[in-house]
C-alpha cells in the first residue's frame, strides 16, 4: 500500500508535467538563448534556498525542543513541497509527510504540527515586510491595481487568522478547541452537499487542539530563539530576490532594486493566494504584466518570468520528486516512510 501511494504521488507529478508541457517547451526554447552562466548560478542559489528552507525547519524544531538534522529536513521539506504541488490539499499532504516522519523518528506529532503552523506564520510575516516595500514601489510608479490590493488583504487575513489560532492555543486548549470545532462545522456544511457525510471529525479537532496547546507551552520564555526562524524566513525572500536579479542578467535586461522588490512581491503574492498549485499559470501572467508595467519590454518580461519560474518552481519540483524517492528508499527496515492519506489526518 505504501509503495502504491508513493507511485500515485509520482504519477500526479508526471501528469502535472504533461498538462504543463507547453509552458515547459517555452521555457526550454527561452533558455537556449540565455547566458547559461547566470542561469546556472540561479540554480545554485535555488539549492541554497532549499537548504535555507531546511535550516528554517531545524530552527523551529529546536524551538520546540526537537533535535533534527538539516540534511534530513532538506529531503523531507523538498518532498513535502512536491506533494503539496502535485496533490493540492491546502498543505495537508505535505504536513502528513512531516507527521509521518515525526512518528518514524519518535518526535511528538503535536510539536511538529506547531512547527508547520509557525513556519507558515513566519513565512507570511517575512513576506509581508517585502510586500510593504513592493506596495511603496508600485504606488510611486502608479502601478498598484485592484487585483494586487485584494490578494494582499487576503494574505493579511490569513496571517491574522493563523496568529489568532496560535494565540488561542497558547492561552487555552479549550479556546482553541472551540475555534477549531467551529471551523470544522463550517467546512462540513460546505462539503455536505457533495459527500453527504461529515468531512472532518469534530472530536478529533478537539483532541488535536489540546495536543497543540500543550506543544505551544514548549516555546514559553524562548523569545530569543523565536527570532532565528524569522531571520531565516527573511533570508528566504532575499535569495528569491537574487534569483529574480539573475533572471534579468541572464538576458542582459537592465533593472532597478525597486523593480526587483515589486516583481517579487507580485510573484510570491500569487504563489500564496492563487487557486492553482504554487500559483501555476497565475504567477506567470501576473509577473509578466507587472514587469511590463514597470517599463520592462513585454518580450523581455515574458522570458524573465519563464526563467524565474523554471528555477523557483520546476527545479524544486524535480528535487522534490527525487527527495520523495530518497525517503522511500532510505527508510529503516523497521519503519517506512508512509505518505498518509487525508483520512488519517482527519482522525
Amino acid at each position: 500500500m505504501r509503495k502504491v501511494l508513493i507511485a500515485f504521488v509520482l504519477l500526479l507529478g508526471v501528469l502535472l508535467v504533461i498538462f504543463s508541457f507547453s509552458e515547459i517547451e517555452n521555457i526550454v526554447k527561452t533558455l537556449k538563448h540565455s547566458d547559461w552562466r547566470f542561469w546556472g548560478l540561479a540554480l545554485v542559489v535555488e539549492l541554497i534556498w532549499l537548504y535555507n528552507l531546511a535550516t528554517s525547519f531545524r530552527a523551529l524544531y529546536r524551538l520546540m525542543g526537537i533535535k533534527e538534522d538539516s540534511r534530513h529536513l532538506f529531503w523531507v521539506a523538498s518532498a513535502a513541497n512536491f506533494i503539496n504541488v502535485v496533490a493540492p490539499s491546502a498543505g495537508i499532504g505535505g504536513m502528513a509527510l512531516f507527521l509521518d516522519d515525526a512518528k518514524r523518528r519518535n518526535h511528538p506529532t503535536g510539536h511538529v504540527t506547531v512547527v508547520g503552523a509557525l513556519f507558515v506564520l513566519y513565512d507570511y510575516c517575512a513576506f509581508l515586510c517585502v510586500l510593504a516595500l513592493g506596495w511603496v514601489v508600485l504606488i510611486r510608479r502608479n502601478n498598484l491595481n485592484a487585483g494586487e490590493i485584494t490578494a494582499s488583504f487576503i494574505l493579511l487575513g490569513l496571517a491574522i487568522g493563523l496568529t489568532l489560532l496560535l494565540y488561542l492555543g497558547y492561552k487555552s486548549g479549550d479556546a482553541l478547541g472551540r475555534a477549531l470545532m467551529g471551523l470544522v462545522r463550517l467546512i462540513n456544511r460546505l462539503f455536505n452537499p457533495f459527500i453527504h457525510r461529515p468531512y472532518l471529525s469534530e472530536e478529533s479537532a478537539r483532541r488535536y487542539a489540546f495536543e497543540i496547546s500543550d506543544s505551544l507551552m514548549t516555546i514559553k520564555g524562548k523569545r530569543r530563539e523565536m527570532i532565528w526562524p524569522f531571520l531565516f524566513a527573511l533570508n528566504n525572500k532575499a535569495l528569491l530576490l537574487i534569483i529574480l536579479a539573475l533572471s534579468f542578467l541572464t538576458y542582459q535586461v537592465p533593472f532597478t532594486a525597486g523593480t526587483l522588490v515589486a516583481g517579487l512581491s507580485i510573484a510570491y503574492l500569487f504563489v500564496i493566494v492563487s487557486p492553482t498549485p504554487a500559483g501555476l499559470g497565475f504567477v506567470e501572467g501576473a509577473l509578466t504584466i507587472a514587469l511590463n508595467a514597470m517599463r520592462v519590454p513585454l518580450g523581455s518580461a515574458a522570458v524573465i518570468t519563464l526563467t524565474y519560474r523554471a528555477v523557483t518552481f520546476w527545479f524544486p519540483l524535480a528535487v522534490g520528486a527525487l527527495a520523495l524517492r530518497h525517503l522511500h528508499i532510505s527508510r529503516k527496515p523497521d519503519g517506512q516512510v508512509e505518505v498518509q492519506d487525508r483520512e488519517s489526518i482527519q482522525g
